[in-house]
């Protein structure tokens, strides 16, 4: 017993690992005992910015004075989502296999070069760990897609931001491009935004969202007028 306890926790990788695999680990068991079941539908916590159906935005002003033809790629973060299927596959159940995969790596690879001479600097092995099991997940969460496809998961329900308001975390004008953050329920949502009339928007104003671009991947805003700033 005192040796599977060495080696899950010594040297320090391992207790890193193990201590993550017990976090996930305690919170299946959380949803699985004391919340509503497993619910896959309500899993994934980190937002790419979807956007509204196309309806939603097929009314967009073609006269404003603010070019709408731009073609903003998805940022580094939200295509590595993709890359590891985040939206086809829950993404509580892609962290746990994540963490589950360096695990096994990591204490394999500890006991095989004798990392524990190393002391605290064996912590860096997993850094290119990491690295590998998130390239491996692309392939790995493939057979995950077709087992959610068949058990009816079509990802995260699609959320109507329009007349959101939120926060301004840049400042915009004409037709530069920022960011506003959003905060619906307990989620915080940080969308890509252009102004409305390509007037000045300053960071840490309030500003509403009035409709979305039909490159999908902006909204437009307009500052709040509230009794402050008439």
């Amino acid at each position: 017993m005192q040796e599977i306890f060495n080696l899950l926790f010594h040297p320090l990788p391992n207790g890193i690992m193990t201590i993550l695999m017990g976090f996930s680990l305690f919170y299946w068991i959380f949803q699985l005992f004391l919340g509503d079941g497993v619910d896959f539908d309500t899993d994934a916590d980190i937002h790419l910015g979807d956007v509204p159906d196309a309806d939603a935005s097929s009314d967009i002003d073609a006269d404003k004075d603010f070019d709408t033809d731009i073609h903003h790629e998805p940022s580094f973060f939200s295509k590595c989502l993709e890359f590891i299927n985040v939206g086809k596959v829950p993404l509580m159940v892609l962290v746990t296999v994540f963490k589950f995969i360096s695990w096994v790596i990591t204490i394999i690879t500890t006991t095989i070069f004798g990392l524990a001479t190393l002391g605290n600097w064996s912590v860096l092995i997993l850094i290119p760990i990491f690295l590998i099991v998130f390239i491996l997940m692309h392939w790995i969460s493939k057979p995950l897609v077709k087992m959610f496809i068949q058990l009816g998961y079509k990802g995260e329900e699609k959320i109507d931001f329009l007349g959101r308001i939120g926060t301004m975390k840049s400042t915009i004008e004409n037709d530069k491009i920022g960011s506003a953050e959003f905060i619906i329920g307990e989620d915080i949502y940080t969308l890509n935004i252009i102004s409305d009339d390509g007037s000045k928007v300053s960071f840490g104003e309030t500003v509403v969202i009035t409709d979305c671009i039909d490159t999908k991947y902006f909204y437009k805003v307009k500052k709040q007028i509230t009794l402050y700033n008439f």
